[in-house]
């Protein structure tokens, strides 16, 4: 039968060990929507389809810069005059999201202006995160164990004891500071970028500083003890 709590032969210890790491981003991510507008569906539509394709041009003209590229929601809405009895549409508007994901932030902030300087485009992010498998997580939960490990030592030690034996090991979670688009401003640094008028000269590239992400590691460790002499 096992006793919760140890034996006086066997006395059990129970520590948490925590990890708190301060590193790099790996990627950043920018969404893009471009707008279009018109007179009829037709010439929204085209419209909306020959800025997309601009904006997708420049995209991948950065290569491996651009770690992934989607297009997210894409709509053409009807707009409809306020006034009269019947409802006409005055005008068709359209938008399509894309979403990029970059892993050279020399080249983010002039891609974020160059994209920013498109008619009826507008450009919000950046989001700093680490990739899900980063080797940050795995070193975060390593130094979380150590310093269990060496916690719970440092309790027998002052009991004139030693550990004998590791009875459990339980991880209570990573925290992933990733803001995935929402979150705490603390975790992200956002700014939305709108298209120049055409008279506009094209601005200089933005100086964007990566954000400093933090990685939590937490673990439950529960060790036997040789019996102390108290």
């Amino acid at each position: 039968m096992t006793v919760p709590y140890g034996t006086p032969d066997a006395p059990r210890i129970a520590v948490r060990g925590e990890a708190h790491l301060e590193v790099d981003p790996e990627i950043a991510r920018i969404t893009i929507t471009v707008a279009a507008r018109g007179k009829d569906r037709r010439t929204a539509l085209d419209d909306l389809t020959h800025r997309n394709t601009t904006a997708l041009n420049l995209l991948k003209t950065y290569g491996d810069a651009v770690e992934r590229l989607e297009t997210g929601s894409f709509s053409v809405t009807p707009e409809l005059k306020e006034h009269g009895r019947s409802e006409r549409i005055h005008a068709y508007h359209g938008r399509v999201h894309i979403t990029a994901e970059l892993t050279d932030f020399t080249a983010l902030g002039e891609l974020t202006t160059k994209l920013a300087d498109l008619d009826l485009t507008r450009v919000d992010g950046p989001w700093w995160a680490l990739r899900p498998t980063s080797p940050a997580y795995r070193q975060a939960r390593q130094q979380a164990v150590r310093e269990a490990v060496q916690r719970a030592k440092e309790y027998a030690e002052a009991l004139g004891t030693s550990l004998a034996a590791l009875l459990e090991l339980a991880d209570i979670g990573t925290e992933d500071p990733e803001p995935r688009f929402v979150g705490k401003a603390s975790r992200s640094r956002s700014m939305a970028f709108e298209a120049q008028t055409a008279g506009d000269t094209g601005a200089a590239p933005l100086d964007l500083e990566p954000q400093r992400q933090h990685v939590h590691a937490h673990v439950n460790a529960r060790f036997t003890m040789a019996p102390p002499t108290l």
